[in-house]
C-alpha cells in the first residue's frame, strides 16, 4: 500500500472519533428527559385532585413516552460506541445487562424501530383517551396510521434481514 493511501486510510479511520461528540450530547439529553419526567410527574401530583382518571392516564402515558424514548437515546449511544468507537467486551463487563454491548446493525434497526413503534402507539392511546375532548376525524386516522405504517416497515425490515442471512 503507497504511503499516501495509508495516510488517507489512517484519516478515515480516526474520524470514527468525530462521532464521540454526538453520544456525548445525546448522553446530556437524557438530563433534560429527566428534567421533563420529573416536571410533569410534579405536575400530575399537585393536580391529582382535580383530575379524571382519563387525564391521569393520559399524564401517565406522557411520562411512558419520555421513558421510552430515554430507552431509544441509549439504544443508540451504546450502538454507536459500539460500532463507530471502539468494541466492547460483554464479559469484560459483567454488571451490564445483556444486550447492552455487541448490537449488530440488524438488530439496532429492529430496536430502533420497535421502539418507534411503541412510542407512536402511546402517543396513540394517550390522543384517543383524550378523543372526548377533541374529536378529529383527520387526527384520529394519523394516530392509528403512523404506529402501523413502522409496524409495516419493521416487518419488511426483518424479512429482508432474514433473507439476506438465509443467503450467507
Amino acid at each position: 500500500m503507497r504511503p499516501s493511501e495509508r495516510a488517507f486510510l489512517t484519516a478515515i479511520f480516526w474520524c470514527r472519533w468525530l462521532v464521540a461528540p454526538f453520544l456525548i450530547g445525546l448522553a446530556l439529553t437524557l438530563i433534560l428527559l429527566i428534567y421533563r419526567f420529573f416536571a410533569d410527574f410534579y405536575g400530575l401530583a399537585v393536580e391529582l385532585p382535580k383530575l379524571t382518571w382519563h387525564d391521569l392516564i393520559v399524564g401517565v402515558l406522557n411520562m411512558i413516552d419520555i421513558a421510552l424514548t430515554a430507552n431509544l437515546v441509549l439504544i443508540v449511544i451504546f450502538s454507536g460506541y459500539e460500532n463507530f468507537i471502539t468494541k466492547t467486551k460483554p464479559q469484560d463487563r459483567i454488571d451490564w445487562p445483556g444486550g447492552l454491548a455487541d448490537i449488530d446493525f440488524m438488530a439496532l434497526k429492529q430496536r430502533l424501530m420497535g421502539s418507534i413503534v411503541v412510542i407512536a402507539a402511546v402517543d396513540a392511546l394517550a390522543w384517543y383517551l383524550d378523543l372526548e375532548k377533541e374529536a378529529d376525524p383527520t387526527k384520529l386516522g394519523w394516530a392509528i396510521g403512523f404506529p402501523l405504517m413502522f409496524v409495516a416497515a419493521m416487518l419488511l425490515l426483518a424479512i429482508s434481514d432474514r433473507l439476506s442471512r438465509d443467503a450467507e
